[in-house]
């Protein structure tokens, strides 16, 4: 009896909760809803809560708003789905006002949700419950505990993440060899409530296999390099890995040897690539787009490398931006899903987020139109996360994570930059509110 009236209560209040959630209606701007089709308007978008209840176009209303809904004129914008980061590192090393102030410029941004691809996750974990909750202006952070080889744990990062524990052999950093009871270690990594385990390097094709078997079994995604040495492309790719990370590195499918260790990788071998698209690439591609694995393709990395390159002509990168655009392009022709990922930031003076110039790089170097790069970082960066995310598109259901320019990003992506307003699950953040100056001294890296 006592059980069935505390249910009942429950169910009350539960009911009355929901009713007490606000209307917010965001009235006749055009929208693109990252799926890939043409900006179609003027839209209303109805939210209640946290969601999308109701999405229309025109004049189009069949029923009666309550009194105290808000109507936000959204006439003269442009509307998509918040943008998703599929590649950052907050906590390599911790450090936490550096942390709060990246994650705030990417909100402002448009940037409603990312994926941490391995970090210390005693502070990471932290981070993300902050932005759950609202104590931090935040993306939703998504992210991934590590298994690597017994030997790459003598890169000083695992150190940095490990403070306080031994490298490889905490539940977020640890060492797989022949010996590991899978089970177990997979079990450890769910404890840290990561989204995903991340497989990392110097693990032969056996055990990636092993590996993302036993997670599947588990009920959690498997987020990999594209090579992991040594075990090749292919062998990643035929474990069932559901996103792979860094593009060039499935050139070296085509090298002579696979490097053996993820620290002993010599460059990727543009010659055996030759002219055109690759077929040995080809059929890795194919692949993937059978299997609905995600390439995070990070040429905001690639980048990097050839500025680095530049400044010391004796530091040859393992891959060009060159290169990487050309296999993106490769990719996006062979309908595989990519998604937008930095694996770095943007300089710390720069207002806007770093996932700008990953749109930028896939618009002006690897073939993509603005509303394919804009599919990339929305619905392809969900699919990055889950295979069946509740969020980067916009439709009835899905989660109210929103992006209003004042110029059409579809005809330029470098209309990102006219952001006036983001909404992650349902709360409003003005761009008006943010001053980028304000932070510019946490968001200089140590």
């Amino acid at each position: 009896m006592i059980k069935s009236a505390a249910l009942a209560v429950f169910a009350l209040l539960s009911a009355a909760a929901a009713q007490a959630e606000p209307y917010v209606l965001y009235k006749d701007a055009i929208l693109i809803d990252g799926t890939g089709a043409p900006p179609k308007g003027p839209a209303t978008i109805l939210v209640k809560g946290e969601r999308i209840e109701r999405v229309w176009f025109g004049n189009e209303l069949a029923f009666k708003l309550p009194p105290d809904s808000k109507v936000v004129d959204a006439a003269g914008l442009y509307v998509l789905p918040g943008l998703i980061n599929s590649h950052e590192h907050l906590a390599t090393p911790p450090n936490r006002p550096f942390a709060e102030a990246q994650l705030k410029r990417d909100l402002y941004g448009g940037v409603t949700g990312q994926r941490d691809m391995a970090d210390d996750l005693r502070q990471v974990a932290d981070l993300a419950r902050a932005s759950r909750v609202g104590e931090i202006p935040a993306p939703d952070i998504h992210y991934a505990a590590l298994m690597a080889g017994p030997d790459f744990f003598k890169d000083p990062r695992t150190h940095a993440v490990s403070a306080g524990a031994t490298p490889g052999r905490t539940p977020w950093m640890q060492a797989i060899d022949a010996r590991t009871d899978l089970r177990t270690a997979v079990t450890l990594a769910r404890g840290t409530s990561a989204s995903a385990i991340k497989v990392y390097a110097d693990l032969p094709g056996a055990r990636v296999k092993a590996i993302v078997a036993e997670a599947h079994r588990q009920g959690i995604p498997v987020w990999a390099h594209a090579a992991v040495f040594p075990a090749k492309p292919s062998e990643v790719i035929a474990s069932g890995a559901d996103a792979l990370s860094h593009v060039c590195m499935l050139a070296y499918e085509v090298s002579d040897p696979v490097p053996g260790a993820y620290h002993d990788r010599a460059p990727v071998d543009e010659a055996r690539l030759g002219q055109g698209d690759n077929p040995v690439i080809g059929k890795l591609l194919g692949q993937m787009k059978a299997k609905g694995t995600v390439l995070d393709a990070t040429l905001f990395v690639y980048e990097g490398l050839d500025r680095r390159a530049a400044a010391n002509p004796k530091a040859k990168p393992y891959c060009t931006l060159a290169v990487a655009a050309r296999l993106t392009d490769q990719a996006r022709r062979a309908g595989v899903t990519i998604s937008a990922g930095t694996d770095g930031f943007s300089p710390p003076e720069d207002p806007y987020p770093g996932l700008y110039q990953e749109l930028d790089l896939l618009v002006k170097t690897a073939g993509f139109t603005p509303l394919q790069a804009i599919q990339a970082a929305t619905e392809g960066g969900a699919k990055s996360i889950t295979r069946d995310p509740d969020f980067g598109t916009i439709a009835p259901g899905k989660l109210a994570n929103l992006m209003f320019t004042a110029k059409d990003p579809s005809a330029d992506i470098g209309a990102l930059r006219t952001v006036v307003l983001t909404v992650k699950r349902g709360v409003a953040y003005p761009r008006s509110d943010y001053d980028p100056k304000a932070d510019l001294a946490a968001r200089k890296e140590d």
